[in-house]
């Protein structure tokens, strides 16, 4: 049983290794590495979106 309205679990995981990354930025000392996360970060976020439609990568503001 399938449904739609459920995340796939590829974009779930997507999602979780962009929100893993952001954090990690958010953690970081070195200002190359924080935009080297976020970067990696946006752009898992927006290959998900690709692949499952505008606002399958997005979560919720912190």
């Amino acid at each position: 049983m399938n449904d739609d309205s459920q995340p796939s679990k590829r974009t779930r995981e997507m999602r979780e290794k962009a929100e893993e990354l952001e954090q990690a930025a958010q953690h970081a000392g070195d200002p190359a590495e924080k935009q080297r996360l976020t970067e990696k970060a946006l752009h898992i976020r927006q290959l998900s979106e690709e692949v499952n439609g505008k606002g399958s990568g997005t979560m919720d503001p912190m």
